[in-house]
């Protein structure tokens, strides 16, 4: 594992709010709430709108991704994301911190903190305890829009973050990285289905390992100790002495894993951005596992 000093992945709530009383929110200091929510359940931006972390900006997903891409959430351009978080005031000298109003204290968060680094963006943290214990603590909120001074943010794509399709194909022969995939079990071995989405079996690909995001969160909704995710990793006979490939349905939840094995000092885990969704759509069957409908998905 490479030594190096890693810039601190996780803010606590209490240092978030002694900043924003402190005036430190401006061009140096950035706050975006990363909320999504499944279609016909919450709504992100009506909730951002009626009460978020002050200051914060609202980081639509839905807008910051590839639109034209046929798979789900996949990364947009180096323009298109350097364009969308310049106007968001953001530059490449911004301390960015992320959080969502998920129940379980993080979701989409990560991924967001991922697309920053992808980008070439070292100085970035996500909101250890998101918005759910902002509030649980008493922490101010407010209504009013933020209007941050746009700022220009050169994007630089990190590719040794990124696995592609054709990447994934070739390790299941030369198996260089080790692959693990972020979902529930019961969608990893194909006996639960894949929600909100037709036509998309659940299953997983050949050769990979499961480990469900939720286990790296407290049932408070914090990340757990260095410690309790090493245990997990090799509990899982994961050697974050080597390459690493996470992956989930669409490249949101494998963040966590990305972010768990970088607490633990590992910062280069790539994530497999088309993920199951593109998997499914692409790959040969016999690359496709699941214990349901007759062991291919």
């Amino acid at each position: 594992m490479v030594h190096q000093v890693l810039y601190r992945a996780l803010v606590s709530t209490k240092w978030l709010a002694e900043s924003i009383r402190s005036g430190s929110l401006g061009p140096n200091l950035r706050v975006l709430d990363a909320s999504w929510y499944s279609p016909g359940t919450r709504q992100a931006r009506k909730e951002y709108q009626e009460r978020h972390v002050p200051g914060a900006s609202f980081f639509d997903i839905e807008e910051c991704r590839d639109t034209a891409s046929p798979y789900e959430m996949m990364l947009p351009s180096e323009a298109h994301f350097g364009d969308y978080v310049g106007r968001l005031g953001i530059s490449n000298d911004t301390h960015v911190v992320v959080y969502d109003g998920d129940e379980l204290g993080s979701f989409y968060a990560p991924r967001v903190w991922w697309m920053f680094r992808v980008f070439g963006h070292r100085t970035v943290s996500v909101l250890n305890g998101g918005f759910r214990n902002w509030l649980k603590e008493g922490h101010p909120v407010t209504s009013e829009p933020s209007h941050p001074e746009p700022a220009v943010f050169k994007a630089t794509l990190d590719r040794s973050l990124l696995k592609t399709y054709e990447q994934v194909l070739e390790n299941l022969q030369s198996k260089r990285f080790q692959l693990v995939d972020s979902r529930a079990q019961g969608r990893y071995l194909g006996i639960q289905p894949e929600p909100d989405i037709v036509g998309l079996d659940s299953g997983h690909i050949r050769g990979s390992l499961n480990m469900p995001f939720m286990n790296f969160l407290t049932k408070d909704g914090f990340e757990k100790s260095p410690e309790e995710l090493r245990a997990l990793f090799e509990a899982k006979n994961v050697d974050l002495s080597k390459p690493l490939i996470a992956t989930c349905r669409k490249g949101v939840t494998a963040c966590h894993i990305a972010l768990a094995a970088y607490l633990c000092g590992k910062p280069d885990v790539a994530v497999y951005d088309g993920s199951w969704s593109e998997w499914f759509r692409r790959a040969p069957p016999e690359t496709r596992v699941s214990q349901g409908k007759g062991g291919k998905a």
